[in-house]
């Protein structure tokens, strides 16, 4: 029966994590996964309790036989300034001036995690759990489609993780993970760039197409010394299947892969019960051409939809993360972090990224856990501001008007987190 009833959760996660749509703040990632990493704004690869949920999978190992439940809540702000009046000149593409906001203000996305010790020396996990993605959802026909009233795109990313995690003697550890992945998108209000697509009938307002794809992640952890660990972790490209009903959108023919990444580490006990941690990370979203092409001079030079057709131009980035954990307060535990990262969008790229404003680079992280009922159950709690941050620049389809785009996101999160 329990075995029954755990299927059961992870159909019904499964479900829900299909079924929310999401935002991030490392580019289209999320910031941290699981609580406890939310909490350390997405530090601590060498620091194994945040490990379960698309962590270190060299640090499951040492998590014991482990279940953890999560919920979060967000809150982005998305919305864009056009400022000056078209030019109305021919071949020009001008936009009405004006701030609009997109609709859409509230998400919920869950989380799982499951290890299972299988000797005193390996493990085997599975986590579900959302990627992050691209959401807008703007109340105007933003680049006069006359079949739409609204325009924006939804980009959702879910993963499952399966992992196996072996020591290596008592102070190292490695592991790997089969990274499975589903997507889905849909694009509304974008009729007016078919003269540009290699298959206008596959650019715009076709509902929800969704794709499935594949990849690995490998982790080493390392305790170099008494109190200092060390972590790094690389994970592949997800080569997802192309999203046939808009493969007169995106690069090669509707193709959307998931970018690759590496992390780099440490966690430093400083004093007792008080852990320092920092993390280098660089994604790289200049490797998928639908996600890195520019959007000009490609869209004059290669229609949409082909292999150099434009794109939203995001260049690869560095993320740099703080995490602080101190845990000498009896059965509870207090964490802050930070994140700062480069901006994967340049201000040559405003235009098209009007419908993904990924413009956020820094993030302040507070949480806390506390043990609850039978020894080794915890209540985890995270709270996430990711500040104001925008890009402007000239609107590239108008330039006699000298009218600028400006591009501003800020989010807020709140997760709940159990673990047993």
């Amino acid at each position: 029966m329990k075995h029954l009833n755990l299927k059961t959760m992870l159909v019904v996660m499964a479900g829900l994590l299909i079924s929310f749509q999401t935002l991030a703040t490392d580019g289209y990632f999320s910031v941290g996964y699981g609580t406890i990493n939310k909490g350390l704004a997405g530090a601590g690869i060498a620091f194994y309790q945040g490990s379960l949920i698309n962590g270190n999978p060299a640090g499951n190992v040492f998590l014991g036989t482990q279940y953890q439940l999560g919920v979060n809540f967000f809150n982005p702000n998305r919305k864009y300034t056009v400022t000056g009046n078209p030019s109305g000149m021919e071949g020009t593409f001008g936009l009405m001036p004006g701030t609009i906001e997109s609709d859409s203000k509230l998400f919920l996305m869950p989380s799982v995690g499951a290890n299972w010790m299988v000797s005193d020396n390996s493990s085997i996990s599975a986590a579900l759990f959302g990627n992050g993605g691209m959401n807008t959802d703007y109340p105007t026909a933003t680049f006069y489609d006359p079949t739409s009233e609204t325009t924006g795109v939804n980009l959702a990313q879910m993963f499952g993780n399966i992992t196996y995690s072996q020591k290596l003697g008592e102070k190292h550890s490695i592991g790997v993970t089969g990274v499975l992945a589903y997507q889905y998108f849909e694009a509304k209000g974008l009729t007016a760039f078919g003269a540009f697509s290699s298959n206008p009938s596959a650019l715009s307002g076709n509902g929800t197409d969704s794709g499935f794809g594949y990849g690995f992640k490998i982790g080493y952890l390392g305790q170099l010394a008494d109190n200092f660990s060390i972590g790094v972790t690389y994970q592949s490209k997800v080569w997802m299947s192309e999203f046939d009903d808009y493969a007169g959108l995106f690069a090669e023919e509707g193709d959307f892969d998931i970018p690759s990444s590496w992390t780099l580490g440490f966690a430093w006990e400083m004093v007792e019960d008080f852990t320092v941690m920092a993390d280098v990370k660089q994604i790289m979203f200049g490797d998928v051409n639908s996600i890195g092409n520019p959007m000009l001079p490609n869209l004059m030079t290669s229609p949409l939809g082909t292999e150099e057709g434009a794109g939203f131009g995001w260049e690869n980035i560095f993320v740099y993360k703080l995490g602080l954990n101190y845990a000498g307060v009896d059965t509870w535990e207090f964490r802050a972090g930070l994140s700062i990262g480069e901006n994967p969008i340049s201000e040559s790229e405003v235009m098209f990224n009007i419908l993904a404003p990924g413009v956020i680079q820094n993030q302040i992280a507070l949480g806390l856990s506390k043990e609850v009922g039978k020894s080794g159950n915890k209540f985890h709690l995270a709270m996430n501001y990711a500040m104001n941050s925008n890009v402007e620049g000239f609107n590239p389809m108008d330039p006699p008007s000298g009218q600028t785009i400006d591009i501003e996101m800020n989010q807020f999160e709140l997760e709940l987190g159990f673990s047993f």
